[in-house]
């Protein structure tokens, strides 16, 4: 080959080179594996609510990221999600193989799929796959190959393609899409008719994305041909070497990054940025940190950041984020240990040697665009780079390195004697001296005619000396981790050298290190910063740097050009600001553990900056962006579930629709049954770039105290809470200090039902009725005692009454024989009554007879002598009347008032019938009946009948019976 063609070769390399060079910081790259999501390999489409939830139309339904937690949610008919799209009705409109619907919250916050497809037409219900869904106004388009559905007032309208629809999407607030035979087509009261006019560059065309940069004019991105303007009716195209490049990647989609920027998206070559010439910025490729090149979907979040669906995962670009990363080596291995700027050049040590990249005027360098070389003759561990003198030199493993355009030149090469540092001896500079921390102590190197030369070794330190400042008095110290601090005064020969440990006022003999901060030497100490004092010989505690620092271990200080101070604190790096009334300690968690433990490194050059060492290349923060950056700072509340056997949700994450906010109706406070009174909560925020800032505190109110302490842990469990209201809440907080607002959880744990109204109306009635059975149980009892008591009783009684039975033998015989006696005196009265009567008989015979006498007599003188005895006869009648008195006194006695009884319910009787019944009552026979009333016994029969009769006894009843069943008033009270 002729040294022409070989010129040309190498200036096509160099120009391709050229044309593929990126940004020297990269932002931060997350990578979702299918394995992190859960879900398909394809990711087709992506969507953001007002909440910052994201989500994803994926191969095996549609994902959604709170930032912590991913869920899926699956189509009924388990098809490819292809397409999705928040409407303006809130809700998620989601399109697969022949499926188009929405998803929406229910009652219990879960994401629910309701399908349309049922209001499709008959004829339009077969349509594969849905590409694009567009909503526009208040109607949703969804696209198909063959046809556009247009969902308007709950009815579906069908727009068949005359040949082929290619794609939709939205120019200058207009709904557009591409017939292949009849181009861009604008949709317009029903119809869709053409947006340019005959125009032939756009047949062919396969347009994969619009993008606005302007009021009237949209980037027309195409799968195969390039970028067109589209702007006043009329397509251009949009040419540039970087687009025409990319162009050949296959673009897929696009959008706006601002008002000068956008990305185009390719299924060949990864993400690419440009400005609105046409000029690439930066590209994000598998080498960059994607997981794959071939990117299905792209996305700007409300934080600026990129989201890409893949072929194969998810990732995630940090695109507006203060810190980048730089890697100056190909396979991204070494580790940052120093860096230097230096005549337009930015210079980064690793551990596999020197790189290098020029830097063009730029306010943040890390979008300078280059490639680093690496510089000659440095491989192996690079450990520090020093501007001194106009020149660079090479801290390095093998020795001490002069760093020339060329390359590095040795200027003590000594395999083993390590140089760790460098500082000018003089603060007038050019300085004769240089003063080098090496591995084996401190040497001494010369400055002659632009090169430097070693001219001593400091006789009496033999320790490595890798931490070196000097004073304001010019001596320098010196710090061993390991034995302690070094005071080196240079001024005399020898060197004096003390060394100072905890026997000095240090806190301890290890992990000094020592630093010149605001023109002081300071030491960072295991409690705090320490400082020298001269009168006493000894260290104190910096007082200054109490109020900052306290007693916090520290190992690395460093001022930066506005005075603040970068510090290490364990593996966390931290800046104290003083911008501010007040200092203020600002933590960077986004690098905890990103840097190279024990040797950390931070070269500052201004506040948009600064440089830092990692485990991997290096890092490059724009402090004054990380300041600036006020993103919204949200803590949502994404599940409540019941913590059991069974795990249940309560709660999905939404307190409305998708879009709404995350604020809970007051009217819908959830009763939780006893049963499922553990709960577990989780929750995050939707930082995605600023993961590892955010922490949390919560509080459950009816139960905790007061707020937890801040972590970062996103979720919390509660077991067995009691009955009653509660209030879960939940903030986050950054870095920054800066707080959310506060996010609720109301709910109500049911009483379990032994607790409920309805129980304890059950408990009054058992208790009811258990104090009656207890009554009744009581009674019983009482009335088994009772009864007891009186069979005790009765049996006493009846002993009692054998007792008495035998006393009243006695009685009843004396009683008995008192009884005969004076019945027998009665009878005797009785007898002698009824001879009365019978006497009065006869007596009234006799008058008879004396009577018959009379009227066979003269009435003479004898006349008045029968007279005289009837006289006395009838005075002996009234005797005679007397004794029946008696006889009926003494009657009644004997026979319990029985003429008192008759002449009571028989008062009309006369008083023949009257004796007649005392007679019969006592059972006289008729023949003494009738001579005790002076009758014929035919009278007394005539007398029995007539009574018979005025008493009204039947004929069956024995006359004698029934008066002997009449008894008196008040004997039957008796």
């Amino acid at each position: 080959m002729n040294r022409s063609k070989r010129l040309l070769l190498i200036l096509l390399v160099v120009a391709y080179t050229c044309q593929g060079q990126n940004t020297i910081g990269l932002p931060e790259i997350i990578n979702y594996s299918k394995h992190i999501y859960g879900g398909g390999t394809q990711n087709w489409d992506i969507q953001q609510d007002v909440n910052g939830i994201m989500y994803f139309a994926n191969n095996e339904g549609m994902l959604s990221f709170d930032g912590t937690h991913w869920r899926i949610y699956p189509l009924p008919n388990k098809t490819i999600v292809r397409s999705i799209a928040i409407g303006r009705d809130r809700r998620i409109y989601a399109g697969g193989q022949d499926e188009i619907g929405y998803f929406s919250p229910d009652s219990t916050g879960t994401l629910r799929y309701t399908s349309l497809k049922h209001l499709i037409p008959d004829k339009e219900r077969s349509f594969a796959d849905i590409w694009d869904i567009i909503p526009y106004g208040s109607d949703v388009f969804f696209r198909s190959i063959h046809k556009i559905l247009q969902y308007t007032n709950k009815t579906i309208i069908a727009y068949p393609a005359v040949s082929e629809w290619a794609f939709m999407g939205l120019h200058q607030q207009q709904l557009v899409a591409q017939d292949m035979s009849h181009g861009l087509l604008y949709f317009h009261q029903g119809t869709w008719q053409p947006l340019l006019p005959t125009d032939e560059l756009q047949k062919g065309l396969y347009t994969s994305a619009l993008i606005s940069i302007g009021k009237d004019s949209s980037l027309m991105a195409t799968l195969k041909d390039g970028v067109f303007l589209l702007a006043n009716g009329r397509l251009s195209r949009f040419t540039s070497p970087d687009i025409d490049r990319i162009a050949r990647e296959t673009i897929y989609g696009g959008l706006a990054l601002g008002r000068n920027w956008f990305a185009l998206s390719t299924s060949l070559g990864g993400c690419h940025i440009f400005n609105r010439e046409g000029e690439l910025i930066q590209s994000f490729s598998r080498k960059e940190g994607l997981q794959n090149n071939n990117i299905t979907s792209i996305f700007r979040d409300r934080n600026n950041n990129l989201w890409l669906g893949l072929d194969n995962g998810i990732d995630f670009v940090a695109y507006d984020n203060a810190i980048k990363h730089i890697y100056p080596e190909n396979l991204n291995e070494g580790s940052g240990y120093a860096a230097l700027i230096h005549q337009d050049h930015l210079y980064l040590g690793t551990t596999n040697g020197l790189y290098t990249v020029p830097l063009t005027a730029m306010d943040d360098l890390s979008f300078v665009k280059g490639q680093f070389t690496a510089v000659p003759n440095t491989k192996g561990q690079v450990w520090g780079l020093s501007g001194i003198n106009g020149q660079v030199l090479m801290g390095h493993h093998d020795g001490c390195y002069q760093v020339l355009p060329s390359g590095a030149i040795p200027v003590n090469a000594r395999p083993g004697w390590g140089y760790w540092t460098y500082l000018p001896v003089s603060k007038v500079l050019p300085s004769a001296q240089v003063l080098a921390g090496t591995y084996h102590g401190l040497d001494i190197l010369a400055f002659s005619n632009g090169s430097f030369k070693p001219v001593q070794t400091i006789a009496g330190l033999e320790e490595p000396a890798r931490f070196i400042t000097f004073d304001n008095n010019n001596v320098a110290w010196a710090s061993h981790p390991y034995r302690g601090v070094y005071r080196v005064d240079l001024s005399v020969q020898p060197a004096r050298i003390k060394l100072y440990t905890d026997k000095e006022g240090l806190p301890s003999f290890m992990n000094n290190h020592v630093y010149n901060i605001r023109n002081q030497v300071v030491v960072a100490t295991e409690r705090g910063v320490y400082v020298y004092n001269d009168k006493s010989d000894r260290f104190v505690a910096a007082e200054a740097y109490l109020q900052v620092f306290g007693n916090t271990s520290l190992r690395y200080l460093k001022e930066d050009s506005e005075g603040n101070i970068w510090f290490i604190h364990d593996k966390q790096l931290g800046v104290v600001d003083y911008a501010g009334t007040s200092p203020q300690i600002v933590y960077l968690p986004e690098l905890n553990g990103k840097m190279v433990s024990g040797f950390e490194h931070i070269y500052t050059v201004n506040a948009r900056n600064i440089f830092m060492g990692g485990e991997t290349g290096f890092y490059h923060i724009n402090y004054d962006q990380y300041r600036r950056n006020k993103y919204v700072l949200q803590a949502h509340i994404n599940s409540v579930s019941t913590s059991g056997s069974v795990d249940r949700q309560i709660f999905g994450g939404y307190f409305g629709e998708v879009n709404d906010a995350s604020e809970q109706d007051k009217e819908v406070y959830p009763d939780i049954p006893w049963k499922w009174n553990s709960l577990h909560f989780e929750y995050s925020s939707t930082l995605y770039g600023q993961q590892a800032n955010i922490t949390y505190s919560y509080q459950l109110k009816g139960f905790d105290a007061g707020w937890s302490e801040w972590s970062r842990k996103t979720e919390k469990d509660y077991t067995n809470l009691s009955p009653g209201n509660y209030v879960f809440e939940v903030k986050a907080r950054n870095n920054l200090g800066n707080e959310s607002v506060i996010t609720s959880y109301h709910f109500r744990v049911m009483p379990p039902w032994y607790q409920s109204w309805w129980a304890y109306g059950v408990y009054t009635l058992a208790l009811f009725g258990l104090a009656l059975v207890l009554y009744k149980r009581q009674q019983k009892k009482f009335q088994r005692q009772q009864q007891r008591h009186e069979e005790e009783q009765r049996r006493l009684l009846y002993l009692h009454q054998l007792e008495l039975e035998k006393s009243e033998k006695e009685i009843v015989k004396l009683r008995n024989e008192k009884l005969e006696s004076e019945i027998d005196h009665k009878n005797k009265e009785l007898a002698s009554s009824a001879m009365h009567l019978v006497q009065k008989g006869e007596l009234i015979g006799r008058i008879k007879e004396e009577l018959t006498k009379l009227k066979k007599l003269p009435t003479q003188g004898e006349e008045a002598d029968e007279l005289k005895k009837l006289l006395r006869i009838l005075h002996e009648e009234d005797k005679v009347d007397q004794g029946w008195e008696q006889f009926a006194f003494h009657f009644d006695r004997v026979h319990s008032d029985f003429l008192v009884a008759l002449k009571e319910r028989y008062p009309l009787l006369t008083a023949n019938e009257i004796k007649l019944c005392a007679y019969l009552r006592m059972n006289l026979s008729t023949k003494e009946i009738a001579q005790l009333m002076n009758i014929s016994v035919r009278g007394v029969e005539i007398s029995r009948y007539r009574l018979r009769k005025k008493l009204q006894i039947a004929t069956e009843t024995n006359l004698f019976q029934f008066l002997l069943n009449i008894k008196s008033t008040n004997h039957q009270s008796h």
